[in-house]
């Protein structure tokens, strides 16, 4: 991050500090950073160089706000919160269901002082991603707020943006798009003029028209509008939709999609029984269009992203484990998959590389192909980053550098020129479908630590490693008890 983006962030962020004493969390001081930020932005456009007519109508403005204090500041600020959460278009994506989570007004009055002191639209569009990105990370860090599960590793997600290599004039899809890190990095992909040399008509298309995405969050869907909106993407419509991207059969299909869909295994709705007590159930999905019927969101979503895309589309999706040796639903979805699609490539993710504990997870490559007899996918080819590999999140964070070698042998220049490596193996069709329920949960490496003590992590990785194993454990528990339940 450039020291300037660094400044403004450690800025905002000591403030945030001061908030936090009047029980202000990290995630809705970002949230009112926002709504704040949007403000004041929009005001910056109607002034020279730009002198656009302002999207937000006057009295809910920004100069609204700025000359009042005390409680005339705190009702024009619920008011306009309010007002805007009934707009049309960007106005209400970004302000839906606002509200004033900052009660004394001595100290919303010097949020606005701090936010009015940048020129926000003065800054480098970089640097005020980074400033917003910066506030996000930190945002995802604090793991009791559970914000984590909306963020995505960027090593990670760089690695397969880098491996996937979307065209210009593509169209990609993140249907669970959390605050926007796979969307910004196939921006951040496609616009190095080191790479492409875009036209102005492509620029216009990178800018409105290549990305789009879901999320059912309605607080994750304005941070992460804003987010885009400060790296220079989508205009006066909103890029991204507040809802349940698994509710229905997509309208549109697109290029590719690249997504990591939140990590619950179960999807679930409360209703009001006769009694009129709240109870969760298990929601099912009713789609023409799937493979199987099940309540498991993760075997639903990658369904989904498979009738997202385009013929000969290709996607990038994190699973959990489940997904690889699930029965039931998850071998009918597996050997479909496997048939329908070429499925060439997974990637085995190491523990600790998420806010979300216990997540053991993968990254599954596949392209969608049109209908035949005989099966599409020839050899699935397996990178195992996970034995032997120790991360944590704060002491050992895995970096780009980790990923190199995945890059590499994945050739996305040309996978047909694939060797086999130690931690790189390919499977045959017919052995994948031979083996029991088809599981694709396969190692091959000898871990180590089991033979040799010395080979042990530090104890903080271990005690990480022990945490992740334990609580994946409790959720495959979980998840059995509930299913003899019902």
């Amino acid at each position: 991050m450039g020291t300037e983006a660094s400044t403004i962030v450690q800025r905002m962020w000591n403030y945030c500090n001061v908030l936090r004493d009047d029980g202000v969390s990290y995630g809705d001081y970002v949230e009112q950073l926002t709504y704040l930020l949007f403000l004041k932005m929009a005001d910056e456009q109607t002034k020279p160089p730009f002198s656009k007519q302002s999207m937000v109508p006057k009295g809910l403005d920004w100069p609204a706000l700025k000359g009042k204090s005390g409680d005339d500041l705190e009702t024009q600020y619920r008011h306009t919160l309010e007002s805007l959460g009934k707009a049309e278009g960007l106005l209400g994506v970004i302000f839906r269901k606002a509200q004033n989570k900052i009660q004394d007004p001595a100290k919303l009055e010097r949020l606005i002082t701090l936010i009015d002191g940048e020129t926000w639209l003065g800054l480098d569009i970089d640097v005020k991603g980074e400033i917003y990105e910066g506030l996000l990370q930190k945002n995802a860090e604090d793991i009791k707020g559970g914000a984590g599960q909306y963020f995505t590793p960027r090593p990670l997600i760089k690695a397969m943006v880098e491996v996937m290599r979307p065209q210009p004039g593509m169209t990609i899809r993140d249907p669970a798009a959390g605050t926007g890190g796979f969307i910004l990095a196939e921006h951040d992909y496609l616009a190095d003029t080191n790479r492409f040399k875009l036209d102005k008509k492509q620029k216009e298309f990178l800018r409105r028209g290549t990305f789009s995405g879901m999320d059912i969050v309605d607080a994750v869907v304005r941070l992460c509008v804003m987010n885009l909106l400060l790296h220079g993407i989508g205009g006066d419509e909103s890029p991204i939709e507040s809802g349940d991207a698994l509710v229905s059969e997509p309208s549109e299909h697109y290029d590719m999609v690249l997504t990591n869909p939140p990590f619950g295994k179960k999807s679930s709705v409360t209703v009001v029984n006769g009694e009129g007590k709240a109870d969760k159930d298990s929601l099912v999905y009713e789609r023409t269009d799937f493979w199987a019927t099940t309540s498991n969101k993760q075997l639903n979503f990658l369904q989904h992203v498979k009738s997202l895309l385009k013929m000969n589309g290709r996607a990038a999706i994190v699973v959990p484990d489940n997904v690889l040796f699930e029965g039931g639903a998850g071998e009918t979805v597996r050997r479909k998959l496997l048939a329908e699609c070429d499925v060439h490539t997974l990637l085995r993710l190491p523990t600790g590389l998420f806010y979300a504990q216990g997540v053991k997870a993968n990254v599954l490559f596949f392209d969608r192909k049109p209908g035949r007899d005989k099966p599409w996918t020839e050899k699935l080819w397996i990178y195992d980053l996970r034995t032997n590999k120790h991360f944590t999140l704060k002491t050992s964070p895995m970096g780009v550098e980790d990923l190199k070698d995945f890059v590499a042998c994945f050739k996305p220049e040309n996978r047909h020129q694939r060797k086999e490596t130690e931690r790189f193996h390919a499977f045959a069709y017919d052995d994948l479908v031979a083996r029991d329920k088809a599981s694709l949960d396969i190692f091959w490496l000898k871990d180590e630590s089991l033979e040799d003590t010395d080979n042990l992590p530090d104890p903080d990785v271990l005690a990480t490693e022990i945490a992740d194993n334990l609580e994946a454990a409790l959720e495959q528990f979980r998840g059995i008890a509930k299913d003899l339940a019902e």
